[in-house]
């Protein structure tokens, strides 16, 4: 018997509904299930322990929730979607209770992203499948962010903010910031800063062996932000490193190996 958690957005209506059908449709595929609401991580780490399978129903949001919560165990997820988007997600609502059974059957393939780990004195590592951004704060003043890599100083921007993302997520925030589109295999990080000033400043991709130190120099408030999920107020002064997390996201897939390819423009016309 497999045991299966369901997360789902809880501010969905229709996520809360499917998630609740999926939950009372799994017993007869002999699989235990625990349901969740993703935006309630802490109680749903509680319960990952011997899961083998999370169904997440929602949208890209959800899934972002979904990979921290599994951490440090590499769950597979498979993404229902009921968002906007779904770059991620893999089957549409009218599919699950046709394709689910196949995935409990074994069938599929697993699709591994990266993440990143951000580091700030005194607090435990946070990690991010799609970005790490450091930006300013409620006033709208830009703030300079310094940008070291293994030690060696690159620039200081001057800047709405700073985004580091993974390939996943550099069709997030990052792309909507003007930043290339990298093939989700890629385990590089991109740099790629907020409307600087001057506006010359190109998006740089940075090798997943590097180690990032961004300093924050402002005389207002900035703000660190998690996959967009979780903020942290920072003071002038302030260090944070980044690096490639030790851990990584596995997504279950039907699709073919070509799919990012195949999805890609339809989905980037939805935008």
């Amino acid at each position: 018997m497999k045991k299966v958690g369901v997360l789902y957005h809880p501010k969905i209506a229709a996520a809360g509904a499917l998630a609740e059908e999926l939950a009372a449709f799994l017993p007869s595929l002999e699989a235990s299930v625990w349901l969740c609401s993703a935006w309630e991580e802490e109680k749903a780490k509680a319960q990952v322990e011997g899961t083998e399978l999370i169904l997440s129903v929602g949208g890209d949001g959800t899934i972002l929730r979904a990979a921290r919560a599994v951490i440090p165990r590499a769950i597979p997820i498979v993404g229902i979607n009921l968002g906007k988007l779904g770059f991620m997600t893999e089957l549409s609502a009218d599919e699950a209770r046709e394709k689910i059974p196949a995935f409990l059957a074994g069938e599929g393939w697993i699709d591994e992203r990266a993440m990143l780990q951000a580091e700030l004195a005194g607090k435990a590592p946070l990690h991010a499948l799609n970005d790490v951004v450091i930006g300013r704060g409620a006033i709208s003043r830009v703030v300079w962010v310094e940008v070291i890599i293994d030690g060696a100083p690159l620039t200081t921007y001057k800047a709405d903010g700073v985004i580091l993302a993974t390939a996943t997520g550099s069709t997030g925030y990052s792309l909507a910031a003007a930043g290339p589109i990298i093939h989700p295999s890629s385990r590089d990080i991109l740099l790629n800063p907020v409307s600087p000033h001057p506006i010359h400043a190109n998006p740089i991709l940075i090798p997943p062996t590097a180690t990032v130190e961004l300093k924050v120099h402002t005389d207002h408030q900035a703000m660190l932000s998690i996959d967009g999920q979780i903020d942290i107020e920072l003071r002038s002064g302030v260090s944070i490193l980044v690096r490639l997390s030790p851990h990584v996201t596995r997504f279950l897939r039907a699709q073919p190996l070509t799919f990012f390819y195949s999805s890609l423009m339809e989905r980037l016309l939805q935008r």
